[in-house]
């Protein structure tokens, strides 16, 4: 590996999916200014998820209804062709 190419700020971040409530832990570098209380009573950063494998079609087998109002619209006003 290369020096310097990778992260070295790793900790434990607690991974919340918003679409079903479903929360995991792991090691990331990813930054967060929200903290949550886990199950081992210590305080973790928090990233929220829109899909994960709890609500994901692929790995559930079902489809599941994401709210996805407005994506499309958004896109279209950011990258509109400036008159």
């Amino acid at each position: 590996m290369k020096k310097g190419l990778h992260p070295e700020t790793y900790r434990l971040v607690v991974f919340k999916d918003t679409s079903n409530e479903n929360m995991f832990i792991t090691r990331s570098s990813a930054p967060s200014k929200e903290t949550i209380v886990w199950e081992d009573g210590k305080e973790y950063p928090v990233i929220k998820v829109e899909i994960s494998n709890t609500s994901h079609p692929f790995y559930t087998g079902k489809s599941m209804f994401v709210d996805t109002a407005g994506r499309i619209e958004k896109f279209k006003k950011r990258y509109e062709k400036k008159a």
